[in-house]
C-alpha cells in the first residue's frame, strides 16, 4: 500500500490577479510564501519518503515545504502540469469570459465540451496525470509520497479516481496549498481525504475573488474624454480633498500621448458591462532606468475595498513586465492614507519625498521580479 499526499501549489500570480495560468511559469505571491511556511510546519512531523512535482515554478516552490524538513531530492515531471489553455495563456479571466463566453462556460462548467486550439482537453490532462501518478505509486510500494500539482489537474485526477463527472459541482476545486490524501492498493487509488487546508485557515482565503473578474478595453480618446477626466478628477479629490490645482486638459492630453506611444497604455476597466475604473501607463517614462511609470490607477468609489485593486494593478505589472521593465513607480499623495496602505500591501516601498503643487508626494516603487524568484 502506498500513501499519496496530493498537494495543490500555493497562491501564484495567476490566482491572485485572476489570470489564465496553464503552462505559463509565473511567480509565487507573498501570501504563497506564507502558505509554504504553514505547509512546511504541517508536514514536518509526517513520514514522507519521496517528493514529486510538476516542473513549473509554482509547484517546485511549493515542494520546498516538504524538502525543508525532509532530506529528499525533488523529482519533477511535465506530466503533472496544469492544463494548457492555448491562446488563453496569461489572459485575464474577465477578458476571456467577455470575449468568448460560450468557450469560457465550457471551461468552467461543461468540461467534456471544452477544446481550444493549441491547448489540451480535460480528458488529455486526466490521462497524462493519472498515468504519472500510477507510475509514482508503483515506484514506492509501502511508502508515503508527496506529489505537488495544479488545481485543474488535481480535479481531473479526482474525477477519474472517484468516478464523479467534472461537471458535477460536488467535485471541488481544492484550495491553494491544500492536501488531498490518496491510497494506492491492489492497482487502484482510493480517496482518504480531500482539500485539507486547516494549516492555512489563519492566512485567509487565497483563490477566487467572490465579487467577480475585471476586464479591460483600451481607452477611445474620441469617445472617452469625459470618462477619463471624471475618473482623474475623483482620484484627485480622494488624494487632495478638492479640485484645487486640477488641470483636466493637460492630463487628458498626456493620456493621448501615452496611447499614441502604446495602444494598450490607457485602459478602461469593467465588471461585466459596468465601468469600474481606469489604468493609465506612461511607457515612455523610465525605460532608460528599467522602471515603468503608472500615471493613474483608479477604481470608482463603489468598487473599492472589494478585492479589485490587485486586478487593476495587474494590468500595470504584466504590461511593463512584457516590456522588460524591472519595477513599477508611481506618485502617491502623503495625505492619501488609503492609497498608501494599498500600495504598501501590494509590495511598494517608498523611495523618496518629492514636492508636488499641493504638498508632499511619495515616490513609490514595486519590484516586478517577484518574491522568491528575483
Amino acid at each position: 500500500m502506498t500513501e499519496i499526499y496530493l498537494i495543490r501549489h500555493v497562491q501564484a500570480e495567476g490566482n491572485r490577479y485572476r489570470m489564465m495560468q496553464g503552462h505559463w511559469d509565473g511567480n509565487v505571491t507573498d501570501l504563497g510564501l506564507q502558505q509554504i511556511d504553514a505547509l512546511a510546519k504541517r508536514l514536518r512531523g509526517e513520514k514522507i519518503d519521496a517528493v514529486y512535482a510538476s516542473d513549473l515554478y509554482r509547484t517546485r516552490m511549493t515542494a520546498s515545504a516538504v524538502t525543508r524538513y525532509h532530506d529528499l531530492p525533488l523529482r519533477t515531471t511535465d506530466q503533472l502540469r496544469e492544463i494548457h489553455v492555448g491562446r488563453w495563456e496569461t489572459l485575464f479571466f474577465g477578458n476571456v469570459i467577455h470575449d468568448e463566453p460560450e468557450l469560457a462556460y465550457a471551461f468552467m462548467h461543461d468540461q467534456d465540451k471544452f477544446s481550444i486550439e493549441g491547448g489540451e482537453t480535460y480528458a488529455q490532462v486526466g490521462r497524462r496525470a493519472l498515468a504519472a501518478l500510477e507510475d509514482i505509486a508503483r515506484s514506492h510500494p509501502g511508502q508515503t509520497v508527496a506529489v505537488v500539482s495544479h488545481g485543474v489537474t488535481i480535479r481531473c485526477l479526482l474525477s477519474r479516481i472517484t468516478g464523479i463527472p467534472l461537471r458535477d459541482p460536488e467535485l471541488p476545486i481544492v484550495r491553494n496549498g491544500s492536501i488531498t490524501r490518496l491510497r494506492w492498493e491492489d492497482g487502484r487509488f482510493t480517496l482518504e481525504s480531500i482539500d485539507d487546508h486547516a494549516h492555512l485557515d489563519a492566512l485567509g482565503e487565497s483563490v477566487w475573488n467572490k465579487h467577480g473578474d475585471l476586464r479591460d478595453e483600451p481607452l477611445d480618446p474620441g469617445k472617452d474624454r469625459d470618462y477619463y477626466i471624471d475618473c482623474y478628477a475623483d482620484a484627485w479629490r480622494s488624494a487632495h480633498g478638492d479640485l484645487t490645482g486640477f488641470a483636466p486638459n493637460s492630463y487628458f492630453e498626456a493620456a493621448k500621448r501615452h496611447l499614441e506611444a502604446d495602444s494598450q497604455a490607457v485602459l478602461r476597466l469593467y465588471l461585466g458591462e459596468a465601468p469600474v475604473g481606469l489604468v493609465d501607463l506612461d511607457t515612455l517614462r523610465g525605460g532608460h532606468a528599467g522602471y515603468g511609470w503608472v500615471s493613474l490607477l483608479y477604481l470608482c468609489p463603489e468598487y473599492r475595498y472589494q478585492g479589485y485593486g490587485p486586478q487593476a494593478l495587474a494590468r500595470a505589472i504584466f504590461h511593463f513586465r512584457r516590456l522588460g521593465r524591472r519595477s513599477l513607480r508611481l506618485h502617491a499623495a502623503e495625505e492619501n492614507a488609503s492609497a498608501l496602505a494599498f500600495y504598501r500591501k501590494e509590495g511598494f516601498r517608498q523611495l523618496s519625498y518629492e514636492n508636488g503643487s499641493l504638498g508632499k508626494l511619495l515616490l513609490m516603487e514595486k519590484s516586478l521580479e517577484g518574491p522568491g524568484r528575483g
